[in-house]
């Protein structure tokens, strides 16, 4: 049964979010982005969180970052554990850096700079048994035994195989406990049957759906924050109890990025 739990996130607001280069299918330099309009989008998430119980701290945004607002990928968080984020590619690189210095301004007892690539929350997604991690594009294996070490938690290494889902918060959303909803075709054959294996009774995303970013969602056990266009997501979760709650985040989309990205989960 859906049950309601209150969360603690961080947020970055996209004072300078913008899309002048391309290092995912989403993004496109020629289109337009309306830097205001993705300002109200990212507020009216932050306030609907707030609204429903949830803590929002804010990190401040840095000139010449246009993608610091994916904060999802500023670093991964268990148990009060930081694991900063070492970035792929050089555009993103020092946002890890400025990430990881938040955690330790705040008094985060444990906080460790990264060894191998990896993109924080983008590739590492926590349920109450495993810490499923992805690969392919991003992140690398060797950061998967990083965090295994780090937070104690046994790791199942996933492969993505899409361009288009390059991380692994744009395939598979963890619901509640070991409950969640993936995108089989963005999985190699082999890590598609580990995910039919573990979790035999997973919500399947449709194709059109995925495409929507329709899995980069947000879930507090019973409220889910889902990209508006996504409504067969929508309808599945409804069916199964959860309450829905649509956000616009269509500006950050230009980016390669929706609700998720936009909002690390900091677990004490």
């Amino acid at each position: 049964m859906p049950r309601f739990s209150p969360r603690r996130y961080l947020m970055c607001r996209p004072e300078f979010f913008d899309v002048t280069y391309t290092i995912n299918p989403w993004m496109d330099p020629s289109k337009a982005v309306d830097a205001e309009l993705a300002v109200t989008q990212w507020e009216g998430l932050r306030a609907l969180y707030e609204e429903l119980g949830h803590t929002v701290e804010l990190i401040e945004p840095i000139a010449g970052l246009p993608d610091m607002v994916y904060a999802a990928n500023g670093a991964t968080v268990v148990d009060g554990k930081v694991l900063g984020a070492h970035f792929r590619n050089a555009e993103r690189g020092p946002e890890g850096p400025a990430y990881l210095q938040w955690f330790r301004d705040y008094g985060f007892p444990v906080t460790r700079d990264a060894a191998h690539i990896n993109e924080g929350e983008g590739d590492f997604r926590l349920t109450a048994s495993w810490l499923l991690a992805g690969h392919g594009f991003r992140s690398s294996l060797a950061s998967h035994t990083e965090a295994q070490e780090l937070f104690g938690r046994p790791v199942i290494s996933l492969q993505l195989v899409d361009p288009r889902y390059y991380h692994l918060d744009t395939a598979l959303t963890v619901l509640e406990g070991d409950t969640i909803m993936y995108n089989p075709e963005a999985f190699s054959p082999e890590s598609l049957a580990v995910l039919r294996r573990i979790f035999p009774d997973a919500l399947i995303a449709s194709a059109e759906d995925a495409a929507k970013f329709g899995l980069n969602m947000v879930s507090d056990g019973l409220n889910v924050f889902v990209p508006e266009a996504a409504q067969g997501v929508a309808e599945q979760l409804r069916r199964r109890g959860y309450m829905v709650h649509p956000v616009d985040l269509s500006e950050l989309l230009k980016g390669g990025g929706s609700v998720k990205c936009c909002t690390l989960e900091l677990r004490s």
